[in-house]
């Protein structure tokens, strides 16, 4: 069975720091293929100002074209209506059957997963992988790990990384200051902004 994991987010912009959480999953996990899926209308930013979907995509496209077992999907930026994580598992679960899914998500979704739509379901459809980000204790990101497990009777798969101390929003405030992000971006990513003005 080939083992393939769903890798969601706004990747507004898509950064260095994705890319090598991807590559640590894909071997730690020994994967088949990472699909990256750009969020259309995530409910948790409803009241935020995100860059159009089709300019996220190809920003993550050119990002990843080299590598063979990434693959990139814009199932949500198509989909109508808000994106819930539990209707893209169940999509690809219906669309391949036979493959056996992960889910890569970082810890702070982890600790908010209360606020999430039909948690059980997710927990059934894939194994939930969380990657550390800085500025969250390992032993908190544990003990709610504990927690979640226990109230759910699922295992969840923490992937203890090295960090990369870059964030998205770091990114679009030093692009804000005016200040040199190049070295924290794919070089299409940063042309990209900088030829498009975002985040100015």
């Amino acid at each position: 069975m080939k083992k393939q994991a769903i890798f969601g987010g706004t990747f507004d912009p898509i950064h260095n720091g994705h890319l090598h959480i991807a590559y640590e999953a894909l071997y730690k996990l020994n994967l088949d293929k990472i699909i990256f899926i750009p969020s259309g209308s995530p409910p948790h930013k409803s009241n935020k100002k995100i860059t159009d979907g089709y300019i996220r995509y190809e920003m993550v496209s050119m990002s990843i074209r080299d590598e063979k077992k990434f693959e990139l999907s814009d199932y949500e930026i198509k989909k109508k209506g808000l994106s819930y994580t539990y209707e893209t598992l169940e999509y690809f679960k219906n669309k391949f059957p036979q493959v056996k899914w992960y889910f890569l998500t970082g810890v702070d979704c982890l600790m908010e997963l209360n606020g999430w739509k039909k948690i059980d379901a997710i927990m059934d459809i894939c194994e939930f992988v969380v990657f550390n980000r800085p500025g969250f204790d390992k032993c908190d990101i544990l003990k709610q790990k504990a927690r979640v497990e226990e109230k759910y009777n699922k295992k969840i798969i923490f992937l203890d990384i090295p960090l990369l101390d870059i964030s998205s929003t770091d990114v679009r405030r030093l692009i804000r200051e005016k200040k040199n992000v190049r070295y924290f971006l794919p070089e299409g990513v940063y042309n990209t902004i900088t030829q498009l003005k975002l985040y100015t």
